[in-house]
């Protein structure tokens, strides 16, 4: 088989993450996937080589603990199915905390997904003690910051320009929710738990929510959430 044939189709899949696949990690959640498409007997095309590995790409490594609200991944077919028959078919097969929104055709030529990626948006619930008026104005000071030095993994940093937005979204007693976006790009990427950290806030118990995934495409962006069906 050519590797033309050996790659016929490409879908790209909107899907949610909860529950129970939250405390995975990524490596174990790409496996969770090749048995769902294994059992929706879909014609997965296959690396070549010593070692075949199956045609699939996620946007973005979610980390563990993090639930998802419009993640993407790409998948190749041998075959060429519908976009529907495929969502029906993995829709029966998907464990607990997996849901599949969406399924599209995109071009065979476009880039890895991956390089495509260029920011996330999140939701962070923080349970903090701090008076009401104080996060909002931590999140001011922070924006108006030019540099935001830091270390990650033994190595300097700047956090800042990988802050795109930051918001606060609510307040509770106790409890505060702030929205994010930050870079998601290779190489560049911002994580929610050190935009807290800078915040203060990182001591508090915290749950992280990603919204949505903002993809390149053909010179404009897109964002996963955009191809759900309200």
């Amino acid at each position: 088989m050519t590797e033309a044939t050996a790659k016929r189709q490409r879908l790209r899949i909107t899907y949610r993450v909860d529950g129970p696949l939250r405390y995975v990690s990524h490596l174990e959640q790409m496996r969770v996937w090749e048995r769902a498409i294994r059992r929706a007997g879909l014609p997965l095309s296959y690396s070549g080589g010593f070692n075949p590995r199956p045609r699939i790409q996620i946007g973005a490594a979610l980390p563990v603990g993090f639930a998802a609200d419009a993640e993407w991944m790409d998948i190749w077919l041998t075959e060429v199915m519908s976009p529907e028959a495929v969502h029906t078919a993995l829709a029966r097969v998907v464990p607990e905390g997996l849901d599949v929104l969406e399924v599209e055709e995109v071009d065979l030529g476009e880039p890895a997904l991956p390089r495509q990626v260029q920011a996330a948006e999140y939701e962070v619930a923080v349970e903090t003690d701090q008076p009401a008026e104080e996060v909002p104005r931590r999140v001011e000071d922070l924006l108006a910051t030019q540099t935001l030095p830091r270390q990650r993994r033994g190595r300097s940093y700047d956090l800042r320009p990988l802050v795109h937005r930051l918001w606060v979204e609510a307040t509770r007693p106790g409890e505060v929710v702030l929205g994010m976006v930050l870079a998601a790009r290779e190489g560049a990427t911002g994580r929610p738990e050190e935009v807290l950290d800078a915040l203060g806030l990182a001591e508090g118990f915290f749950r992280i929510r990603r919204k949505r995934l903002f993809v390149e495409n053909h010179g404009g962006t897109r964002d996963a959430e955009s191809t759900l069906k309200v």
